[in-house]
């Protein structure tokens, strides 16, 4: 399966912006489930490129002179795997089952963990989760923002993809399964979904497997990665810091297209 991606991605600012230095990790790599076939990433001018404490690719982009906006383009064709549902990996998984802010389980999230997975730690218990989590927090675009944590999302019983991520792993880890935030594509016909996703990978004894909240699957069918992380902040596309330029606006466009492959 072959999937053409564009994203789009420009900053606006109302006052001029001093300085500022953006993340992106917006670069696929290969393994035993994607294969990129091509993938450019167009900034305003060239960047740093580096590996991550988490093996992702990094690109630091310093912009040191005024500027009134930032437009980045992401763009390339990747073929998926859809038949892989296991991801071998010869990195410990061991760092995964660190918690953080945004992931901290309360007393909510250990009980509901352990209402629903009990003694049990295989994929059928983790599949169970994903479901019951599913069902509890309500797919509602709005109703938290990015610095919401697991615990809050829960609460509200309400969130978007980052915030269903975020909940689950806080449930693994506190079951004391590894579990990692990833952040990429999703090749969906819904026009509601952005094509922009977020899902978890637990450790079960022989590799990484897939968990999409949002959509109730355990099998990346047509999920490409882009990075991994203990949490979004790690793992999230484009993150920055500036200085000056008042009121930031971001406007964000993903385009994720299943390509017709010709015999």
């Amino acid at each position: 399966m072959k999937l053409s991606i564009r994203h789009d991605t420009t900053y606006s600012y109302a006052n001029e912006v001093c300085t500022s230095i953006q993340f992106l990790r917006l670069t696929p790599q290969d393994s035993e489930r994607q294969r990129v076939i091509d993938w450019q990433v167009d900034m305003p001018r060239k960047a740093r490129s580096q590996l991550d404490p988490y093996g992702n690719v990094l690109h630091v982009l310093t912009l040191d002179e005024p500027h009134g906006e930032i437009v980045l383009c992401a763009h390339g064709q990747v073929e998926i795997d859809p038949t892989r549902e296991v991801e071998p990996d010869l990195q410990s998984p061991l760092p995964f089952l660190r918690s953080s802010p945004l992931t901290a389980a309360d007393e909510a999230l250990l009980a509901f963990a352990a209402q629903h997975c009990g003694e049990r730690r295989d994929r059928a218990a983790l599949i169970e989760l994903m479901n019951a989590l599913a069902e509890h927090m309500t797919y509602s675009p709005g109703a938290t923002e990015v610095g919401t944590t697991a615990a809050e999302s829960f609460a509200r019983q309400a969130g978007v993809c980052q915030d269903h991520t975020h909940a689950f792993l806080a449930c693994v880890r506190s079951l004391g399964i590894p579990a990692r935030y990833v952040s990429g594509y999703l090749c969906t016909e819904d026009a509601t979904h952005l094509a922009s996703h977020a899902w978890a990978e637990a450790w079960l004894g022989e590799g990484w497997y897939s968990f999409d909240i949002t959509n109730r699957l355990a099998r990346p069918e047509r999920h490409l990665k882009l990075a991994v992380g203990l949490d979004y902040l790690d793992a999230c596309p484009v993150r920055g810091m500036r200085r000056g330029g008042g009121v930031e606006h971001m406007l964000a466009k993903v385009q994720v297209e299943l390509m017709v492959q010709v015999q």
